[in-house]
């Protein structure tokens, strides 16, 4: 009890949560636009198993420190700079990621046609085919911030497990809209590759403080606002009009 009550094992609670809340950002994004691309009826399945399936990772990987601590090890040097399995994972990550906004970004503008049936079974299968592997990816950010912030197994695993509760019930609204709105869609596309050049930083070692892409993302939300803003305007003045 004297621990419940402990002050600074809340205090530590509260900015945790925070903080992976806002890490979480990122892999928000991805698994709305991944999942994007599933029949209706099979979006919101694709981001319970994805969401469930990074909270199943963070706890794995919080018991696993002493094993998550050996990634950051150097194993080989090149070029006067040393690599660890943590780098190669980010570079792995954040070139899929690029690569992934690309051919989203190809596919909304160029709009192909796609055959129905059979390739929309396989479809799923691949797309929580990605979801896992960059669940992995945030996983590693997100667990490594938390280890660094606190050494209390259980405020680690309720920080996270927060973060995902709040993901889980942001995930749906956060689909529908970008589903409705394809200038949105391309925004959250844009911030697929924001995240993929900052992972290539970090496994570069050059980091972007996370700070600047989210002030970037939070502007750009504002100014597609204030533009579906201005166009529901438009659309009622166009109304009175007529």
């Amino acid at each position: 009890m004297d621990v419940l009550l402990s002050g600074e094992l809340w205090a530590a609670l509260l900015s945790l949560t925070a903080l992976e809340i806002v890490l979480g950002i990122d892999n928000l994004v991805f698994l709305t636009v991944t999942a994007s691309r599933l029949p209706e009826h099979q979006r919101a399945i694709a981001q319970r198993i994805g969401l469930l399936l990074a909270l199943g990772m963070r706890v794995l990987l919080i018991a696993s420190a002493v094993w998550l601590a050996g990634l950051t090890a150097p194993i080989v040097e090149v070029f006067g700079h040393v690599v660890s399995w943590r780098d190669l994972i980010m570079l792995g990550g954040g070139l899929f990621l690029l690569a992934k906004g690309t051919a989203e970004i190809h596919h909304a503008v160029e709009g192909e046609p796609e055959d129905k049936g059979s390739v929309e079974s396989a479809s799923f299968a691949l797309v929580i085919g990605q979801i896992v592997a960059l669940d992995l990816v945030f996983s590693l950010d997100s667990v490594i911030t938390a280890i660094g912030m606190t050494d209390i197994f259980g405020v680690m695993v309720a920080a996270v497990a927060i973060a995902i509760g709040v993901m889980m019930f942001a995930a749906t609204p956060v689909a529908s809209f970008i589903h409705a709105h394809p200038t949105a869609k391309m925004l959250a596309l844009s911030f697929l590759l924001l995240i993929g050049v900052a992972l290539i930083a970090d496994g570069l070692h050059f980091h972007i403080p996370r700070g600047y892409l989210y002030f970037a993302i939070a502007f750009s939300m504002l100014v597609e606002a204030l533009n579906l803003w201005a166009k529901v305007r438009r659309k009622r003045q166009q109304a009175v009009r007529r």
